[in-house]
């Protein structure tokens, strides 16, 4: 019991010795030992570093794929839109300038026909005044003439007179008559004399036997010829007026709706000519944007390159250094073993301290063995008993601890190791599963922006679709309306080829006519005076007939040219709107195609990225029956070793405290011997 007790004192007393005076063999190994955990712990450090990079680096890169391919797509599109743009600007201003040149033209017609109208009105107002005037000079000789021939005072002087010029003199003497109204009396008989091919002075004969009835006939006619102007006067005015109104009427409309689709033509070209800049701005935005992203993309290639290559450098030289500390660890532990146990060793073979260390040796082994069932660990069960051999196999001349305290070192590295490997099996899992997870959801993440850009994509395209059939309906409905009007025109001009024509030839024959019986009865014997009556009547019915004719004609001709004027004005606006539409159908068209287009590209990235998703899920599902379907916890792993070791430790304890009890009592067996 006492040598018991002494032992458990020398084993305290060896610890505190070995904690302060350790081998420099094992400070070398200690420090090797340390430094490679440094570099070990480094590697760590670098290998979590690298991964975050490398992660940064692929997903940079994917995000940047996808901002250069929309960057492509947006410049197409900003490009399609400015030539939309530029198209509709420039068959607005061709409209423009048709619209311009139509109201320069009808306000110019409106103002010929303002001043032919002004001068028309003021001939009419001349000549009814000047009609009105005769008529109310013929009123006034009549009745004074009818009134003298009731038995007036003149009576006798009037009956001696042989002219109606020679009845106004005698009535002007009377004062029956003023000097003006005869002046215009005589200057009217003598124009109506000379219109008529009769003489006005001369002799009266028998004819005139009753002059004053004769004088009052011949004033009577001029009365009703000067009403009958008058009231002809009048009509034309009417119908002048008539036609100039509605004439006016039909020009200012025609401005008027000319200036309205010339003011909305100029406010479409404003309209679209700020489309087109905004999408010129969009365009250059969006190409410089797709130049830094290209850019970007290249040069975080290269770093991501060099990166690499400089963490597998680094790793490799962690690898030759740790190579290299292991190597030297081995050769340390290997080749200085020996010089060790003779330069440091504190024991001394001795026959006579044998039961001592057989004491230490049986205090380790049940320390060991009270660990083992502690922990309910079958290795350090087997430890035990490998000691317990090991204790009874023993030498008295070889080192009565040595066997032993390998078997314990041998453990205790053994559980260090598969710390180790624990640690990084541990390090491992959580580490794959989560890139895994993350891997997972940015994968996920793709797929359901894919699929909302497929779908946006679609509806667009659809909708696309819908517009141009819209469009194409429209033009099919234009050129229908344009073959219609081409058809009405070309019956229009065949009628007016026929009928023009006729009324031409009738035209020339009339004026024929009328050269054959002027020239007649300009060399006709004046004895033919009642013949020559006939042939006036003829020449004048003739030369309303013409007039009729010809104002039919230029009536017709009109028609013909307004006609022309509205079938170009029809056609110019349907070849515009047929520009306008063609154009717009056929940027709708290509931009439908190129969403197609970029479906089927998003389509084909989903499925990769589906497919990329599915192995890493099939990965998912290995990595998490590997590192979570354990019957032990990782952290209850860690706990049930360190206790082990500790234990271990422990036990290595007891054997050095009982090495330096036996050291004690040998230099004190020495001295007494010497």
């Amino acid at each position: 019991m006492q040598m018991k007790a002494a032992a458990v004192l020398a084993a305290v007393a060896l610890t505190r010795v070995e904690a302060n005076d350790a081998t420099p063999i094992e400070k070398v190994l200690q420090m090797i030992g340390g430094l490679q955990g440094k570099i070990v712990g480094e590697g760590n450090d670098a290998q979590k570093v690298y991964d975050e990079f490398s992660e940064f680096c692929e997903d940079r890169s994917r995000n940047l794929g996808f901002e250069i391919k929309t960057g492509k797509q947006g410049v197409s599109d900003a490009t399609a839109a400015v030539a939309k743009e530029a198209a509709t600007q420039a068959s607005l201003n061709a409209k423009i300038e048709e619209l311009a040149a139509a109201i320069g033209v009808d306000e110019a017609d409106l103002a010929a026909a303002t001043g032919i109208r002004a001068k028309e009105n003021a001939a009419f107002v001349a000549e009814e005044k000047e009609l009105t005037e005769v008529i109310g000079t013929l009123e006034r000789a009549i009745s004074i003439i009818e009134k003298e021939m009731k038995g007036g005072a003149s009576m006798m002087q009037l009956k001696s007179v042989n002219s109606v010029a020679q009845a106004l003199t005698v009535m002007v003497e009377a004062t029956s008559l003023s000097t003006a109204d005869a002046s215009k009396l005589t200057a009217l008989l003598q124009n109506s004399q000379e219109d008529s091919s009769e003489e006005l002075g001369a002799p009266a004969g028998a004819t005139f036997t009753s002059s004053s009835g004769g004088i009052v006939g011949t004033l009577q006619d001029l009365f009703d010829k000067a009403e009958n102007q008058l009231a002809e006067a009048r009509a034309t005015e009417t119908k002048s007026v008539q036609a100039f109104q509605m004439l006016a009427a039909g020009l200012k409309d025609e401005i008027k709706y000319a200036n309205a689709d010339l003011n909305k033509a100029k406010k479409g070209v404003a309209a679209s000519a700020e489309a087109q800049a905004t999408a010129q701005g969009d365009l250059d935005v969006t190409s410089k944007d797709l130049s830094e992203d290209t850019a970007t993309l290249g040069t975080l290639h290269q770093d991501c390159m060099n990166g690499a290559e400089d963490f597998e450098a680094e790793t490799r030289s962690r690898g030759e250094e740790l190579k290299a500390l292991a190597t030297a660890k081995k050769v340390i532990v290997e080749a200085t073993s020996g010089a060790a146990d003779q330069s440091y060793s504190f024991l001394q073979t001795a026959s006579s301290l044998s039961s001592g260390a057989d004491l230490a040796n049986f205090e380790a082994v049940r320390f060991v063995r009270d660990l083992a069932q502690k922990q309910n660990s079958p290795a350090l069960a087997q430890l035990a008993s490998k000691m317990a051999q090991a204790m009874r196999a023993g030498s008295s001349t070889s080192d009565p601890f040595a066997k032993v305290k390998s078997l314990i070192s041998g453990m205790i590295e053994k559980l260090l190791a598969e710390a180790q490997t624990d640690a990084t099996e541990k390090a491992f899992c959580d580490k794959e599963m989560a890139e895994t997870e993350a891997k997972k959801a940015d994968k996920e993440s793709d797929i359901e922006k894919l699929s909302t850009s497929i779908d946006s994509m679609s509806a667009k395209s659809a909708k696309l679709k819908e517009q141009v059939a819209e469009l194409e309906a429209q033009l099919a409905a234009l050129a229908s309306t344009q073959a219609e009007a081409d058809k009405i025109r070309a019956e229009e001009k065949g009628a007016f080829d026929v009928n023009s024509a006729e009324m031409e030839k009738g035209v020339k024959g009339i004026q024929l006519a009328l050269k054959v019986l002027n020239d007649y009865y300009a060399k006709a014997d004046k004895s033919h005076s009642s013949a020559d009556g006939a042939g006036g009547g003829i020449i004048g019915l003739l030369e309303v007939v013409e007039s009729d004719f010809s104002k039919g004609l230029a009536e017709m001709q009109a028609t013909e040219q307004s006609a022309v004027s509205d079938y170009n004005k029809l056609s110019k606006a349907n070849e515009i709107e047929k520009a306008t539409k063609s154009q717009d159908a056929k940027y709708k068209s290509k931009e439908a195609k190129g969403l197609a287009k970029s479906t089927a590209e998003a389509n084909g990235d989903r499925s990769t990225v589906q497919s990329e998703l599915d192995a890493v899920n099939e990965y998912y599902t290995g990595i998490k029956g590997r590192c979570i379907a354990k019957a032990e916890t990782y952290a209850e792993r860690v706990s049930r070793r360190t206790a082990e070791i500790a234990g271990l430790k422990e036990a290595l304890s007891i054997l050095a405290g009982e090495a330096v009890l036996l050291q004690k009592t040998t230099k004190h067996m020495f001295l007494g011997v010497h």
